[in-house]
């Protein structure tokens, strides 16, 4: 299985958790990770680039920290311009059907803020759902989210045994996808 990880981290230098998550990959045969804004600093995004990565892929991964309860807006901005009409979606447009996506995200506040009667008022997949509804579109299974709740204060040894348990969730063979309603 060719696993295709886009880590979307506007300082991964800095950053302590999705660093950690992305390093804990390395090794892995199967697994190829880049780093979206070391490629993309100006945001003029190599669409066929893009699309040849991710035709290679089976699973494709989009990992990022979450931002005001959604992404970085390289994301975004990778979306709109890498998933077009007849190439992803649309009569002619499938070349992404049958693939695995997975979010990969990083919310900084403690799991307790993320259930509907939390902080929040919504769990970490509610504000996914926008992803979801792409994956339905561009016809890619939409797996269940790696979520790293607590990135702000997350622990050396929990963000470690994370990063493991994260690199193991990646390879497994069978994952399950995310239902509409859960």
């Amino acid at each position: 299985m060719n696993i295709q990880v886009l880590v979307f981290h506007p300082s991964i230098k800095q950053s302590r958790v999705n660093r950690n998550l992305a390093n804990a990959l390395s090794d892995a045969d199967n697994i190829d990770v880049s780093y979206m804004y070391d490629l993309y600093p100006d945001y003029k995004i190599d669409v066929q680039a893009e699309q040849d990565k991710l035709s290679k892929a089976d699973r494709i991964v989009l990992q990022f920290p979450m931002y005001w309860y959604s992404s970085p807006s390289l994301l975004k901005k990778w979306l709109d311009d890498v998933l077009t009409h007849g190439w992803a979606y649309g009569s002619t447009g499938d070349a992404l059907k049958g693939k695995e996506l997975i979010i990969a995200i990083s919310p900084g506040a403690g799991a307790e803020n993320y259930r509907r009667d939390g902080g929040f008022g919504y769990t970490v997949t509610d504000f996914l759902r926008p992803f979801q509804a792409t994956s339905n579109l561009i016809s890619t299974k939409f797996m269940k989210p790696f979520i790293t709740v607590g990135a702000a204060s997350i622990s050396d040894e929990k963000l470690a045994e994370q990063a493991q348990d994260y690199l193991k969730y990646l390879t497994q063979d069978n994952l399950q996808e995310l239902g509409q309603f859960e």
